[in-house]
């Protein structure tokens, strides 16, 4: 089916009290694989790229390759741009085709987040595109965004936020961090239970790689309702490629390893969704 918004599959998600997993997407393979799970475990499902990602392509070409894909899909897909750096490239993402945008304002002091913040949202609403901002800092690094140490999200100033912006999902700070963690992550789960009994819109959960899955699933029981992962995708992208070229180091065709890479990272998604609890919530 053609690419959607995630406005409908977010606002199912948070009254089925269960999560969309949003996957991030270097390539076609990723996006073909990311693509092949939801089908098979009739999922809805978003796909993300970055700036740094969109940089070695451009939203054109990612837009393309996933609309491609999606259209011959059965289940519902979102392109969605994640981590947005500025006004521009989130506008020059609409207009390519993403369904989606976030833009990360996280790193302004509040006012200036949520001006930034309220200038994408005011367009992305006109032309009824779902818009994500961040409040708080995540820890870790994130393209060329990165956070010496976490700043947990207010929840009084997350209600502020979103009554200001007009924000239709926000991604909040509760311990979390980008890439994978050096040691056992402390999460603070009441903070998100607090923010989510103000805040009215899908909240949405980062560095979500290398999380357990019975700390995904507690935030997802406590109002997340979407879960990003990007660091593992690659991870395992990358780890099937090089088994297969160990084993087979005279292969000169690309899709011979992508064909394993593909399947590596397609079950690494079905368990990721299955942990979600969005396996079998397509229509």
């Amino acid at each position: 089916m053609p690419l959607v918004t995630s406005k409908e599959m977010l606002l199912k998600a948070q009254e089925g009290g269960y999560a969309v997993g949003a996957f991030n997407a270097e390539n076609m393979e990723m996006v073909k694989a990311i693509i092949q799970a939801a089908e098979e475990l009739k999922a809805p499902v978003m796909i993300q790229t970055t700036p740094s990602t969109i940089k070695y392509g451009t939203v054109d070409t990612y837009a393309a390759i996933v609309a491609a894909e999606a259209k011959k899909a059965s289940v519902p897909v979102c392109l969605h741009l994640d981590h947005g750096s500025s006004f521009e490239l989130a506008m020059q993402a609409i207009h390519a085709g993403y369904t989606s945008v976030m833009i990360d304002g996280s790193k302004l002091d509040f006012e200036a987040n949520i001006a930034e913040t309220k200038r994408v949202a005011d367009v992305a609403n006109a032309l009824d595109i779902p818009c994500e901002a961040e409040l708080g800092k995540v820890g870790g690094k994130e393209d060329d965004l990165e956070a010496e140490a976490d700043t947990n999200t207010d929840p009084q100033e997350a209600k502020e936020f979103v009554e200001r912006t007009g924000v239709t999902s926000l991604a909040v700070a509760i311990g979390t961090a980008h890439g994978f963690y050096v040691g056992t992550p402390v999460l603070d789960k009441e903070r998100l239970s607090e923010i989510c009994e103000v805040v009215d819109i899908p909240l949405v959960l980062h560095g979500a790689s290398g999380l357990s899955d019975e700390d995904v699933s507690d935030c997802v029981k406590r109002g997340i309702c979407k879960v990003n992962f990007a660091t593992e995708l690659r991870a395992a992208y990358s780890k099937a490629v090089k088994e297969f070229l160990e084993e087979k180091p005279d292969t000169i065709d690309p899709k011979a390893y992508g064909k394993t890479a593909i399947a590596a990272v397609k079950e690494l998604v079905m368990a990721r969704m299955k942990v979600c609890g969005c396996d079998g919530k397509a229509e």
